[in-house]
């Protein structure tokens, strides 16, 4: 059966010469990092290169850059680590209501030890407005946390303004940038940033394998205690390979940014068009303009969207009903809800996101597809145009 995956945003396949660069490190190179003879010093080299290839990816130096498990786990270490470092100065920290679970699960973990939240709301595009951050600081605030780049929607948030306003009341700023990593430009310097979450397997790098930015001259708590590992930060032995896939990734991801943004762009525009044209009763959510190149957030009235997906994985086509971190949750997505879809079209909501392996041929046969299953479920459906229960 032919595959055509669309969800790209989810996770993304491990690029060729990301997997010939790790290889070496499972049985070959399989030195420890912390060991002193030669085989260990190779595998401490590899780990400075990608620590390098990484931190050019964003502008950053290499010792600003932490390699931790995933995105989740350095999210985790912001909120935790801001709360135990600076909770004598202040118990309020400000976030958004369409953050990831990493970030909104820490929250209501820091809630039970007395910490309060304000989380900023989204326009009916699915933007932050940057004055409502500034009206939410307080004196007891420590901490500012507004993801780059919404996983769902797609939407690019202005964080350089918002580090402007946090920068300007003494407040440390932290982006959780997964989604934002090798689809938008990343400055940190520019963008006043002080800690950013990433992970490897969003940019064609491996899972398992995530980093914290963390500015010179920052020093957040231990995530883990132990060994000297992570300049005495995170203790563990290194995921060597991961971590040389990483590098790997994020060097390609910069070599190859402007092409991927602009084929990820053509393609998404495509998709949205078509469908568009050819297919009633659909919305799209969130504004075109800065947005994900990739990301194309669709739904489709009187059906469930998660029958499409069902129905479309038959044919081969992979797509998503919301993150993939929750898409086993039978609850409304809670970035849907604060654009004030109703339960009814969250419910109707499929999530298509277009990467370097996508072709205008996958997209023309999604589209036919995609045609003939909604068709065929609002024949099915007790509801839309002219029908009644």
């Amino acid at each position: 059966m032919r595959e055509v995956y669309l969800d790209y945003s989810a996770t993304t396949p491990v690029k060729k010469e990301v997997l010939e660069e790790m290889l070496p490190y499972f049985c070959e190179k399989y030195g420890n990092a912390s060991s002193l003879y030669t085989p260990g010093l190779e595998a401490k080299r590899a780990l400075d290169k990608a620590r390098e290839q990484v931190a050019s990816l964003i502008n950053a130096s290499p010792q600003e850059i932490y390699f931790t498990g995933c995105g989740s786990e350095s999210d985790n270490w912001v909120l935790n680590g801001a709360a135990e470092m600076l909770g004598s100065k202040g118990n309020h920290i400000i976030t958004t209501v369409e953050e990831h679970h990493a970030i909104l699960h820490t929250c209501d973990h820091l809630k039970k030890q007395g910490f309060e939240f304000t989380y900023l709301p989204i326009d009916e595009n699915g933007r932050i407005d940057p004055a409502e951050v500034e009206k939410a600081i307080t004196d007891k605030t420590i901490l500012i946390s507004v993801m780059l780049v919404n996983n769902e929607i797609g939407t690019v948030h202005p964080v350089k303004k918002i580090a402007e306003i946090a920068h300007s009341k003494g407040i440390l700023f932290h982006t959780d940038a997964v989604q934002g990593l090798g689809n938008v430009p990343i400055d940190v310097k520019d963008m006043g940033i002080d800690l950013l979450s990433m992970s490897a397997h969003k940019i064609y790098g491996p899972k398992g394998v995530g980093a914290l930015y963390m500015r010179k001259g920052l020093r957040l708590p231990n995530l883990i205690h132990g060994g000297a590992q992570e300049n005495g930060r995170r203790a563990g032995t290194e995921n060597v390979p991961g971590i040389v896939g990483f590098g790997k990734a994020a060097e390609l991801a910069k070599a190859n940014f402007d092409h991927h943004v602009a084929h990820a762009s053509e393609l998404r525009n495509y998709l949205a068009e078509r469908i568009k044209a050819e297919i009633p009763y659909v919305h799209i959510n969130g504004c075109m303009e800065e947005r994900h190149p990739g990301n194309l957030n669709v739904t489709f009235e009187y059906i469930e969207g998660e029958s499409i997906l069902l129905l479309l994985d038959q044919f081969g086509i992979c797509v998503s009903t919301g993150s993939a971190c929750s898409s086993k949750s039978l609850k409304p997505s809670h970035v849907l809800a604060a654009l004030g879809v109703s339960d009814e079209l969250i419910h109707g909501t499929v999530r298509f996101s277009i990467g370097d392996f996508t072709t205008k041929d996958d997209i023309d046969y999604t589209v036919e597809k995609l045609k003939l299953v909604v068709e065929r479920l609002r024949e099915l459906s007790p509801l839309g145009p002219g029908k009644s229960w």
